[in-house]
């Protein structure tokens, strides 16, 4: 079968990277390897990206751009804050179950040991949602440190997913339990219960 041809633009590139970062993490991927997986010659590559590393960055931002950045029209947007919230989580939890490769780059992106990479990572990519969490966070639960709390909600979500390969194994696990919509349910079922009494930290 012929190979697919294709016009090797930027976004082509970054596209058909985010694929092989997420199947083998940073360390596992060449600047070969891309060349050869998305069908150019290496010194392709180089003409959009100075070396591994920023193409690496570029291609989590873009997967982050094109994945999650729409989801933050529920947090930045007018109304009941629980009922934004809780939007937001769901809209997130579908994305996650059905955007495979995406979901293994986030793990991969939190299995990084490289501090200059995570802090680039946290700047360029993650910065602008984490505010708008944490700003939505504050009017949900004003009484509680916003960063922890947006940890947990984000934990919350993306840990039912890191888990998939072994939770059917364990004790009381239903099939339901894999249902995006269940999962989202139970997220904002443990959110509103814990943070929606008159729990306030001191």
């Amino acid at each position: 079968m012929a190979k697919q041809a294709f016009t090797n633009t930027r976004e082509e590139i970054l596209s058909l990277s985010v694929s092989l970062f997420a199947a083998r993490g940073f360390d596992g991927v060449s600047m070969r390897d891309i060349a050869q997986g998305v069908g150019v010659a290496p010194a392709g590559l180089y003409h959009y990206f100075s070396d591994k590393e920023q193409l690496c960055l570029d291609a989590v931002g873009y997967a982050f751009k094109e994945k999650v950045e729409p989801l933050t029209f529920f947090l930045n947007g007018a109304g009941d804050p629980w009922g934004r919230l809780e939007a937001f989580i769901t809209q997130l939890t579908r994305m996650l179950a059905k955007e495979k490769d995406f979901r293994r780059l986030i793990q991969w992106v939190l299995l990084d040991s490289n501090e200059q990479r995570l802090q680039s990572l946290a700047d360029r990519v993650f910065r602008d949602l984490f505010n708008a969490l944490r700003n939505l966070a504050g009017e949900v639960a004003p009484g509680h440190d916003p960063q922890p709390l947006v940890i947990s909600m984000i934990g919350l979500v993306i840990y039912p997913f890191e888990t998939q390969a072994v939770r059917r194994f364990l004790p009381g696990y239903q099939l339901q339990h894999e249902d995006p919509k269940a999962i989202a349910r139970h997220v904002v079922g443990v959110l509103r219960n814990g943070l929606g009494g008159d729990n306030e930290e001191k």
